[in-house]
């Protein structure tokens, strides 16, 4: 039966801001290129305050861009995630069985074959490594994002993207290494922990420790009062983070705008391709919307921060693997917004046909 939860219900209307996010989004990119071609000292000073390649300027972004959305999060209903065991079924089948296959399939047909003449001589095989390496991380901190513009319910989200997490420590590098063809990958570990511990544990606790606070001084009305005055600031972190992003990445943006371009093609199909069997499955499964709409999400979106250090790692900061993990980042926003958007407008037909 389709799960009804009480906090899906008086959830406020999407404001002015939030409706044009897209707009936003765009001119953010736009502006972080621009900043990035016009002030290379300060955003090489910015992207140079790192440990392990996790950007720290970054990761306070991100902290103000979850910790809001975690602030929602009861640890005492946690156990309820349970009864949406079937999505949780889907998004691991997606993440882990289906996209980084797909996008090695992807890569080699489009990259490989039918892109190959448009591309520099001998560069396919580097930048569909980058490509499988996008593929075989699935999204952590974003994915609060997009969990929350779409009404998807927070528990499940936080407990899914945890359960990734957990499995991306032993999975990652045996697919990579399967799906590239090598004997041993090395994976950052460094990376891949400390970015877990900044993008999940600390926002996590912090979360909580806040929600405590605020509810043992006055209560849910408070809570909600606290909520309503930082929904505004996630996404003013988020579009910040794309400001710093694209500033970093500028150069090699706008140094090979036709490499970019046939790059985000297989990016592009993988993504719609991953979120549609999702969404699919869920219902299929009778999985409560409220929980498909974050699955499709979590099935589809990737971990570029990790995607980027091993390409870097792996095949240098130059190479193609690299620029490949770039256009990831170039793609995910705009895409996932418009992800968020199908979900919520299909919303009516997916409860029309779910089935318990």
């Amino acid at each position: 039966m389709m799960a009804t939860l009480a906090s899906e219900t008086q959830r406020p209307g999407m404001s002015t801001f939030e409706r044009h996010l897209t707009l936003w989004v765009a001119l953010c990119i736009v502006a972080g290129i621009g900043l990035g071609s016009l002030l290379p000292g300060l955003f090489a000073t910015i992207a140079a305050a790192e440990v392990a390649r996790v950007n720290l300027v970054v990761a306070v972004l991100i902290w103000l861009m979850i910790v809001p959305m975690l602030l929602k999060i009861d640890f005492g209903s946690l156990g309820s995630v349970r009864q949406h065991w079937k999505g949780v079924g889907v998004t691991l089948f997606i993440n882990w069985a289906v996209k980084p296959f797909s996008m090695a399939a992807l890569g080699t047909l489009f990259i490989g074959w039918l892109f190959a003449p448009l591309l520099p001589a001998g560069e396919g095989p580097s930048y569909i490594a980058g490509l499988i390496l996008l593929a075989a991380a699935p999204c952590t901190a974003m994915v609060f994002v997009w969990s929350n513009l779409c009404d998807g319910e927070p528990t499940y989200t936080l407990s899914q993207v945890a359960l990734n997490d957990v499995l991306m420590v032993f999975l990652f590098a045996p697919l990579v290494a399967l799906l590239l063809g090598v004997a041993a990958v090395t994976v950052p570990w460094d990376t891949l922990l400390l970015s877990v511990a900044l993008y999940i544990v600390v926002p996590v606790i912090v979360a909580q420790v806040i929600r405590r606070g605020v509810l043992s001084g006055g209560g849910q009305p408070a809570l909600d009062r606290l909520l309503a005055k930082l929904g505004p600031v996630s996404l003013v972190a988020l579009l910040a983070t794309l400001v710093l992003l694209f500033g970093f990445q500028g150069e090699q943006i706008l140094a090979r705008p036709l490499v970019i371009a046939l790059l985000a093609v297989p990016i592009l199909i993988q993504v719609y391709l991953n979120a549609g069997l999702a969404y699919w499955l869920s219902r299929r499964f009778g999985v409560a919307w409220c929980v498909a709409a974050p699955a499709a999400l979590i099935g589809a979106s990737n971990f570029f921060e990790l995607a980027v250090a091993a390409a870097i790692s792996l095949f240098g900061l130059n190479s193609g693997a690299a620029l490949a993990t770039v256009v990831g980042v170039l793609v995910e926003v705009p895409v996932m917004l418009s992800v968020v958007s199908i979900v919520k407008r299909t919303r009516g037909w997916y409860e029309r046909g779910a089935t318990a």
